[in-house]
């Protein structure tokens, strides 16, 4: 007999200790991903990788690329949304190091 996945027990068990909640959720995303509002499914799925990139959430990568390509997603847009993530990512850093590192860098006895 195979075990089940740790995923797939973690979110069973998920939507069993908190019911409404998963509910909830479950129809949020349902909203968010729907395809009557004024972004195309392409576009949202595109977003959820970049975003996913960012967070670096392995589950939404799968989930969010596989969607773009059923979308219609190409390599090229693909590589783009990669290096926007990373211009992102990078950008933060470059932000929070010149607004929060090199002021102390002025201080005294640095």
């Amino acid at each position: 007999m195979t075990q089940p996945s740790p995923v797939v027990t973690g979110a069973t068990l998920l939507a069993e200790g908190a019911p409404a909640m998963n509910a909830a959720f479950a129809e949020f995303n349902a909203a968010v991903f729907a395809d009557d509002t004024a972004l195309d499914r392409r576009t949202k799925e595109l977003l959820a990788v970049a975003v996913a990139l960012t967070t670096q959430c392995q589950g939404c990568l799968r989930a969010h690329t596989a969607a773009a390509l059923r979308a219609g997603a190409t390599q090229a847009q693909l590589a783009e949304t990669v290096h926007v993530a990373a211009a992102l990512r990078a950008g933060g850093a470059m932000f929070h190091g010149s607004s929060y590192v090199m002021p102390h860098t002025h201080e005294p006895g640095a």
